[in-house]
């Protein structure tokens, strides 16, 4: 019997000294265990995606010499074979013009030293990926022995095609090790399954399915590694959303490998949903060292949402909520404000911006004479918000933790340095209709220990309002957040034409209108936070369109 660990860890970009020390201590954990074959994820060695690192020789160097590194430090562990993911190679360089010869690769340590390296054959090019940037293909296969199991290696996408796996068959292989960094979005974990069991069953071999966990900048990483059959039954599964050590055992059944392991209990798409957004702010926070969090509390459903979510993830000690009333803002923001915060046990501060919007409209009096009131004032409101905001951030550290959701980023429904004013985008990628359920579901959950039902009810109730303005809704200006929102899924994630909604039966002017408000405001999102993807399309690497564009669809 060959024992495979799984080694679902949390890498960070950039850190390959700590990357590879995590390599080493989880390996001889699991050596201690009785596994002899440890699996570590796609690019363990300096984290996924590294972007334009990839294009410095230097960093191509130091990840070499960090794979030597835990070769040597894991060289008296007899019999332990080890795979862990490197970018590898070089190029051809001139002022302007690289010629590519890196690969995303994957290397066997063994006894001190790599003895074998395996090139990833398939570079995806969608949604997030942009690997054909930086990699050439690879045009090899890799089978190698561990503990008797002759086993084939390859590198995430190269499991969505056929020829890979059918040709590391044909090496011998009896059991596939697939090593990857697939970015979360809901419903990816079922997806990634079922291609799966598709690839076990298309080459009659058991599989075992290593994936890293955590969040980079706007991509998560959920975990939720798996080990299938060669009759394409799920014969184990790690948790999502932590780190872990998934030992999968590998049992000879005459020429057959039968593989059996702990099976986690899978999470309803809620809870998918809210461990993504915790993992996501608990990871920017604490890789790029700020002391906390702090954000504009508004007795308002968004930032109600964000405040659950920072708790969760840091703690209350970590996060500070501010209340900025103006002269529009109803009596039951402050009370359903104050009363959050209370139940969250973070520090809340009121600060008025009455002082601020008066001598604003004083020094622009000249200007405006004789012009009615409109968007004009109200932006200037979001922004005196943005500017204290980021005077605490300045000042103490934290940093700013913006409130917008998806709806609002599409159709512009946002102000620039005002509301949009911050340095991570909590909700940047949930529709409207989706922060209301959201929030029912955390208040029916307690899934971190931090307290039962910290949303008031009101706030989840009451209609939306900027309150930038007397008795303001949102549906003053946006269509109903339920028919708004089923059209943007259609428009902006599925890229369905407006004909193609219409005729789903939406009326065809407020379509059109929500086409152009996305179209319009495109220069604000360009200029908006890095915010968590938690969708198969967000406004972010997978949504790259022009500013300056007279297209009309």
């Amino acid at each position: 019997m060959l024992s495979i660990c799984v080694a679902q860890l949390n890498f960070c970009v950039g850190d390959l000294a700590g990357n590879a020390q995590k390599i080493v201590s989880a390996a001889r954990a699991a050596y201690a265990d009785g596994a002899r074959l440890v699996l570590t994820a796609e690019l363990s060695i300096c984290g996924y995606a590294c972007e334009d690192l990839f294009l410095r020789p230097a960093f191509i160097s130091a990840c070499n010499d960090a794979v030597a590194s835990v070769a040597r430090e894991l060289a008296d562990l007899k019999d332990l074979v080890v795979v862990v993911g490197h970018p590898t190679g070089g190029d051809l360089r001139t002022r302007s013009v690289a010629v590519q010869r890196r690969h995303n690769a994957a290397s066997v340590l063994q006894g001190g030293a790599v003895v074998a390296t395996y090139a990833k054959r398939e570079l995806p090019n969608y949604q997030v990926f942009d690997e054909r940037r930086y990699f050439t293909p690879g045009d090899g296969v890799c089978v190698f022995d561990a503990g008797g199991v002759k086993v084939g290696l390859l590198i995430c996408e190269d499991a969505w095609f056929e020829a890979p796996a059918r040709l590391a068959r044909q090496a011998g292989a009896q059991l596939l090790a697939v090593v990857n960094a697939s970015p979360f979005h809901l419903g990816k974990g079922h997806e990634r399954e079922q291609t799966m069991r598709d690839r076990a069953l298309d080459c009659g071999l058991p599989l075992v399915y290593a994936h890293m966990v955590g969040g980079q900048d706007e991509v998560l990483f959920e975990g939720r590694s798996f080990a299938l059959n060669a009759n394409g039954k799920i014969a184990g599964r790690a948790p999502s959303f932590e780190e872990n050590r998934f030992l999968v055992s590998a049992e000879s059944r005459g020429d057959a490998i039968e593989l059996k392991a702990e099976l986690a209990v899978e999470r309803s798409g809620e809870s998918d949903l809210w461990n993504a957004l915790v993992l996501g702010v608990r990871d920017y926070v604490g890789k790029n060292g700020f002391p906390g969090v702090l954000l504009g509390l508004s007795g308002g459903i968004d930032s109600a949402l964000v405040l659950a979510v920072a708790v969760d993830a840091l703690g209350a000690e970590k996060v500070r909520a501010v209340m900025m009333p103006s002269p529009y803002t109803a009596d039951i923001s402050w009370i359903d404000a104050r009363d959050m915060a209370q139940r969250m046990g973070v520090r809340y501060d009121e600060i008025s911006i009455v002082p601020e919007f008066e001598a604003f409209k004083a020094s622009l009096a000249g200007e405006f004479k004789g012009l009615a009131e409109d968007t004009t004032e109200e932006n200037i409101q979001a922004r005196i918000r943005g500017t204290l905001l980021m005077a605490l951030s300045n000042k103490f550290g934290s940093i700013v933790l913006t409130t917008g959701n998806k709806s609002e980023m599409a159709t512009g429904y946002c102000t620039l340095y005002g509301d949009m004013a911050g340095g991570f985008a909590v909700i940047k990628d949930l529709l409207k209709t989706t922060v209301f359920r959201l929030a029912r579901w955390r208040n029916a959950h307690d899934p971190f220990g931090t307290g039962a039902s910290p949303i008031p009810e009101r706030i989840i109730t009451r209609p939306p309002s900027a309150e930038l303005r007397p008795d303001q809704t949102d549906q003053d200006s946006l269509p109903p957040y339920e028919v708004l929102d089923a059209i943007l899924e259609r428009y902006m994630e599925n890229d369905q034409s407006i004909d193609q909604i219409v005729a789903g039966g939406f009326d065809r002017p407020t379509v059109e209108r929500v086409a152009r408000l996305i179209r319009l405001n495109e220069y604000k999102r360009r200029q908006s936070p890095v915010g968590i993807r938690v969708t198969h399309r967000g406004f972010g690497k997978d949504w790259r369109y022009p500013i300056t564009n007279k297209f009309r669809a």
